[in-house]
């Protein structure tokens, strides 16, 4: 089942090394790639130091979707509403972002970028947002944020593994800003998801355990996630107290 949502249509797509390598140019952000996919906090520091593209991971962009709202809440942390301070329940998941920038051949770290993430609770539902599924939540805004990247390129959060709604895969919503000297601002938005085994694991425990998996949609059934090709698909690792993983990314920009 695919999602039904307008919205939610699938607007990304897959650029091959050389595509890449011929918008380096470029004055807008046009495209992702990475030097590889991580997924192990060891290699945290890759991004740090100029690195020669022999291959390129390609990020593709995906939709929006329908429950962005810019909050402008500069935190690490994402878990609570600030109104409340309540934490939303769910299993800890560490998010971290190596940000890079390709130009010239090589893939740089990448400062002050504005990394935006938003996604739903352990139930599906989606804070500051108003739909039939859930009713409304307008005014609180958990599970929402934005971290700027230092100068090693890394932002990171601290959430919860995401629950699933009816016709989607689970997934995490993410948006990368930056400012080219000229003051010209391009953005990517794509999305994250996640094994299908993996979010089985989680789901068998409390909260998520509470609504079940009988409807969750996998991977493979969603549009969405078939415009990926498998590039955006995490591979957390377990922690003592959750899971943890890094997404490194790299931006063609101005």
């Amino acid at each position: 089942m695919t999602s039904t949502l307008d919205d939610d249509r699938p607007i990304g797509w897959i650029l091959t090394r050389r595509d890449v390598l011929a918008l380096l140019g470029g004055s807008a952000l046009v495209a992702a790639c990475a030097p590889a996919a991580v997924s192990s906090p060891a290699v945290a520091t890759s991004a740090a130091t100029a690195t020669i593209l022999p291959s390129c991971v390609v990020r593709p962009a995906l939709t929006e979707g329908p429950y962005f709202v810019d909050e402008k809440l500069n935190r690490s942390d994402i878990r609570s509403d600030p109104s409340t301070n309540a934490v939303r329940p769910g299993t800890t998941l560490a998010l971290a972002f190596l940000v890079s920038k390709v130009n010239g051949g090589a893939c740089t770290a990448l400062a002050n970028a504005i990394v935006d993430v938003w996604h739903c609770d352990a139930l599906g539902v989606y804070s500051d947002a108003s739909d039939p599924n859930f009713g409304s939540t307008k005014g609180t805004k958990f599970l929402r944020g934005y971290q700027t990247t230092d100068a090693g390129g890394s932002a990171k959060f601290t959430t919860i593994w995401p629950g699933w709604y009816q016709g989607r895969a689970v997934h995490i919503h993410f948006k990368i800003r930056t400012t080219a000297a000229n003051g010209q601002v391009a953005d990517f938005t794509s999305q994250l998801f996640f094994p299908d085994a993996m979010n089985d694991a989680v789901f068998a425990n409390a909260p998520y355990a509470q609504k079940g998996v009988a409807g969750i949609l996998r991977n493979a059934g969603d549009g969405i996630f078939q415009q990926s090709g498998g590039k955006l698909t995490l591979s957390p690792a377990k922690t003592e107290d959750g899971y943890a993983v890094i997404f490194d990314i790299g931006l063609t920009a101005a």
